[in-house]
């Protein structure tokens, strides 16, 4: 069985005071309304477990039931960080979990297409994430914004969500995490665990909901 795991647990600092991103309207629904349409749509995903604030426990299920989100297992409250809330999902997995697919709400444009070809692809993979190749040029500042030096491109990837993995693989990676380590991603975790990840190439649109602008920006895709 597969089951993905929704973050939208993140303070949404930059999006405004008081304002939570994914509760915030995006064309004629909620952002996070976005991600659980694509995954329910998804014949390879069972399950799916939203993290969410604790105070918006009660928001997201009425969302959940006013969009027909007939695979939603449970909610549950995130943590303080990314890495504690994928925890508090993992935690709530079935048994017969097989496959664990994790998204961050914040990405709307994800599609059923996309999250269906990391799930495929980690069967055969233990780590798997939408990526694609970085084509701006890459500055190092080693002090502020004072560029010292330029980085070469070419073997360097600009990953996203969703992300796919072997469910013994990223419970066995999040085990043995020291407890202080910060990661960005749960890639980065199996891979300080040793494990190899592969990147499912897309083009399309998959930007990340940060600011007012990107509402406005990916709101023009959605519509």
């Amino acid at each position: 069985m597969t089951t993905a795991i929704i973050l939208a647990a993140g303070k949404s600092t930059r999006m405004g005071e008081g304002l939570d991103k994914a509760f915030l309207s995006l064309v004629d629904k909620p952002v996070i309304a976005w991600s659980l349409q694509a995954f329910e749509r998804c014949a390879e995903v069972d399950r799916i477990i939203l993290v969410v604030r604790k105070d918006q426990i009660v928001a997201s299920k009425a969302v959940a039931k006013m969009f027909g989100i007939s695979k939603l297992q449970t909610v549950v409250a995130g943590g303080a960080r990314r890495q504690d809330s994928v925890l508090a999902g993992l935690a709530v997995c079935e048994p017969d979990t097989r496959c664990v697919v994790i998204h961050d709400a914040a990405r709307p444009c994800v599609t059923s297409e996309m999250v269906s070809s990391v799930v495929t692809m980690a069967r055969r993979a233990p780590a798997v994430t939408v990526g694609r190749p970085v084509i701006d040029t890459l500055k190092n500042c080693a002090k502020g914004s004072i560029v010292s030096g330029t980085l070469s491109r070419d073997k360097v990837w600009a990953v996203q969500t969703p992300q796919a993995f072997q469910y013994s693989a990223i419970k066995k990676a999040y085990a043995a995490l020291p407890p202080k380590t910060e990661v960005t991603d749960d890639c980065q975790v199996v891979e300080i665990d040793g494990t190899q990840v592969k990147i499912f190439e897309t083009d399309a649109p998959n930007f990340k909901v940060t600011t007012p602008a990107d509402l406005q920006l990916i709101s023009k895709l959605l519509k």
